[in-house]
């Protein structure tokens, strides 16, 4: 496994949790852009991550295409929507143009909200399950990485589902998996021999 790139998935979820951490606490502009700017990076970076895992499990070729397809999807919404909230949204109300809420970033329901929710929590979990589901071998390395990947994407779908049927609160099983899930599976991944068997 290449631990160049596992690595930079590590950094990436220390920081994403470390910057989520400043917003909440600090409430202001400058946290929030971070926030934004890091997740539409980390996007991109976690679909090299799981690709990076899913060739070294030698997942089934109809599995990593349909990964593929489904980390396109989270990567090409989640650029949308916050590079929408950063040159768009964020300016009008800036300019004093008052945005209705349901345009905003951070309340529900809002358009920019469930394209953010389509791709973290529909997106980002159908990626999980088609790592896991198309993990071969019944090795106990295999074994582990099928069922945390398989779990990561069961709570990113219950955080889609629960946040736009049921109540809003749901979403948080998401970020789980893949803020502090991606965290731990890297952690993981670099501690384990280069290759998983």
């Amino acid at each position: 496994m290449n631990k160049k790139i596992i690595g930079s998935g590590l950094v990436l979820s220390i920081a994403y949790i470390l910057v989520v951490g400043l917003f909440v606490v600090t409430q202001t502009d400058i946290a929030l852009t971070m926030w934004e700017v890091i997740t539409i990076v980390s996007a991109p970076v976690l679909l090299f991550v799981l690709l990076e895992m899913a060739d070294t499990l030698q997942i089934q070729p109809i599995c990593r295409a349909l990964f593929l397809v489904f980390m396109g999807c989270n990567c090409a919404l989640t650029g949308l929507t916050h590079i929408i909230n950063i040159t768009v949204t964020r300016r009008l109300i800036a300019q004093g143009v008052e945005v209705p809420t349901y345009f905003q970033i951070g309340y529900w329901p809002s358009t920019e909200m469930a394209i953010d929710y389509l791709a973290w929590g529909f997106f980002m979990g159908l990626a999980y399950l088609c790592i896991a589901w198309g993990i071969r071998g019944e090795g106990k390395q295999n074994k582990f990485y099928r069922v945390y990947l398989f779990v990561c994407g069961i709570l990113c779908m219950i955080g889609f589902i629960g946040a736009v049927s049921i109540n809003e609160n749901l979403w948080y099983f998401a970020p789980l998996a893949y803020g502090v899930g991606m965290m731990l599976l890297c952690i993981k991944s670099l501690s384990d021999q280069p290759t998983v068997n």
